[in-house]
């Protein structure tokens, strides 16, 4: 599985994003507007939905638990210190999508008995799209959190994110992580390889690696 999660750069906005890791190829995509206003998140969330609708898509929520019903997201995804997950389920029901933002082994604990359907697990290396980042977990990280959850019956898909590049798919999928979630890696594609060629290498790395 692949995640596509929203950012802008000088040459794209959130959209421009949401439109090429569609055509990309990819099928689940998270709007990610830390700082924008309620009335900017409506707006490109209308425009997301529509894409996503097109496409057959996912369409996740960045944080905004009260604006899921109203943007039609098919779930919401809550950082440490966004609203609590259990909360979260309690407000939107069982059936919307709920992934939490994982460091640790601790917070992935915290984050199954919540009743979360998914967890984001990084920082993989240091990344520029996100603020007061996490200590950085490498492939020895994913490696222990992994095992652990093994140990502990906990099973639910862990997402790697945070700086991964083409060249670490294959190690990263070797820990037992389910998927890897893309930004930076996607827009910030050279000339001679686009956003949308980038994203349809990615799920090529993706399915070698899953035969």
């Amino acid at each position: 599985m692949i995640q596509f999660i929203t950012h802008t750069n000088e040459r794209y906005d959130y959209l421009d994003g949401v439109r090429m890791a569609l055509e990309g190829g990819c099928r689940w995509i998270q709007l990610r507007m830390k700082d924008a206003s309620e009335k900017e998140i409506l707006k490109t969330a209308e425009s997301t939905r529509k894409l996503c609708k097109k496409y057959g898509a996912v369409f996740i929520l960045d944080d905004y638990v009260e604006l899921v019903e109203r943007t039609g997201a098919d779930g919401v995804h809550l950082g440490k210190n966004d609203m609590p997950i259990d909360k979260a389920r309690r407000l939107l029901g069982k059936d919307k999508i709920i992934g939490g933002t994982a460091n640790t082994f601790e917070d992935v604990k915290r984050i199954y008995s919540a009743g979360a359907d998914y967890i984001g697990c990084g920082p993989f290396r240091f990344t520029t799209t996100k603020k007061k980042l996490s200590p950085i977990l490498g492939l020895d990280g994913y490696k222990r959190i992994i095992e652990q959850m093994n140990a502990y019956r906990i099973n639910l898909p862990v997402i790697a994110i945070g700086g991964i590049l083409l060249p670490d798919v294959s190690d990263i999928m070797q820990t037992g992580v389910s998927g890897i979630a893309v930004s930076g890696a996607i827009l910030n594609a050279d000339n001679d390889n686009s956003p949308v060629a980038t994203m349809k290498r990615f799920i090529n790395e993706l399915k070698s690696n899953n035969k």
